[in-house]
């Protein structure tokens, strides 16, 4: 009985490792753009790799109770659920790619362009109306493009769950 025990551990610690082996990279890419860090050099990105190893962490306690559930997009759930509850913390800049964006702005670009959840996904994860994740979407591509001023924010300081 204890045998089998220590090989089922075995198995499972394997199954995370190769998961993690093949998505940290994207994750802590996708952590590195919501927390609007620089990617280089190594190691500047401090803020993505906690919240990444939080969300692993999470992952990891969580791994057995997936029964068939695609590891990457539960973890991606987390992560964005992890940032919109500590999105406070990321509102200075911090000379990121993303850091002329609002954390809200951030989480629904980078959910939509740079992961391609659906706005439906995106509203639903977020507790958002579908036409809030189009109107924020459209709204931070504005700001990147430089069409809009960063300063010209309006309701920056709502809530991430907040209705417009």
């Amino acid at each position: 009985m204890r045998e089998r025990h220590a090989v089922r551990l075995r198995r499972r610690a394997q199954e995370f490792e190769a998961f993690v082996a093949g998505a940290a990279g994207r994750l802590l890419h996708t952590a590195t753009l919501l927390t609007a860090e620089p990617a280089d050099p190594p190691g500047a990105n401090v803020h993505a790799q906690r919240l990444l190893t939080a969300v692993l962490s999470r992952t990891y306690a969580d791994w057995d109770g997936l029964h068939g559930e695609d590891p990457y997009d539960r973890t991606r759930q987390e992560l964005a659920a992890r940032f919109a509850r500590e999105a406070w913390r990321h509102h200075r800049p911090r000379g990121g790619l993303l850091d002329r964006l609002t954390p809200q702005e951030r989480l629904v670009l980078v959910l939509r362009l740079y992961e391609g959840v659906p706005e439906e996904q995106t509203a639903a994860l977020l507790g958002v109306p579908v036409d809030r994740v189009r109107a924020v979407c459209n709204r931070s591509v504005a700001t990147m493009r430089g069409t809009r001023s960063p300063t010209s924010r309006r309701g920056q300081s709502r809530p991430l769950g907040a209705a417009p």
